[in-house]
């Protein structure tokens, strides 16, 4: 009877490191092959990502290359809030879609606003004056229309204006458009270059 016993507990340790957690197969191990047969021969077929490759830059000296490192860490600080902003401002425009009551609409963007600033107005102070400039860019590319026009739209000419005004105290401007073929050619390689993972 022990025999019985202690024979299969024997096995049982040692053929425990087989089964080590080094040998344990996830889902990640498993690749599943597709196949598709042209003329009688099977051609494997395998999905992989885009990857978008640029021109090497050549930098004169050290000063352009720390500009455009700089330009990077500053397109990764502002280009998250612009896709907050482009992506609330299709919620607010979903919703206000569903008000029909012109007192409503308005009451509804007072709340928005509040909510807004209350939430992020600490965290956009840490931007910079460039991040700010370049979030501008970054928000016309994101919805279509300048930081201008959205604020003439949804609050009025005369916050327009005065938004405008403190803007340009600081040297920017809302009315800033975006120009991917031209003048923010590196912008848009860079964020093109992290929406893709490869930075």
């Amino acid at each position: 009877m022990v025999k019985r016993f202690f024979i299969p507990l024997i096995l049982l340790f040692v053929s425990w490191p087989g089964y080590s957690q080094d040998s344990i197969r996830t889902s990640t191990d498993i690749y599943i092959a597709r196949g598709i047969v042209i003329d009688g021969d099977t051609i494997w077929v395998s999905e992989i990502d885009e990857v978008i490759i640029f021109p090497e830059k050549n930098f004169k000296n050290f000063w352009q290359r720390r500009r455009y490192t700089r330009l990077i860490i500053n397109i990764k600080r502002a280009y998250p809030w612009a896709k907050l902003a482009g992506r609330t401002l299709e919620d607010v425009n979903a919703h206000l879609l569903t008000l029909e009551i012109e007192k409503e609409q308005k009451e509804y963007l007072k709340q928005v606003e509040k909510e807004l600033l209350d939430k992020y107005t600490e965290d956009l102070k840490r931007l910079t004056i460039t991040q700010g400039k370049i979030l501008i860019k970054l928000v016309y590319r994101e919805t279509g229309a300048t930081s201008y026009d959205l604020v003439e739209f949804y609050r009025g000419k005369f916050s327009a204006f005065f938004w405008q005004a403190l803007a340009r105290i600081f040297g920017s401007n809302l009315k800033l458009e975006y120009d991917p073929y031209g003048e923010d050619r590196l912008i848009e390689e860079i964020v093109v270059l992290i929406e893709n993972g490869q930075l």
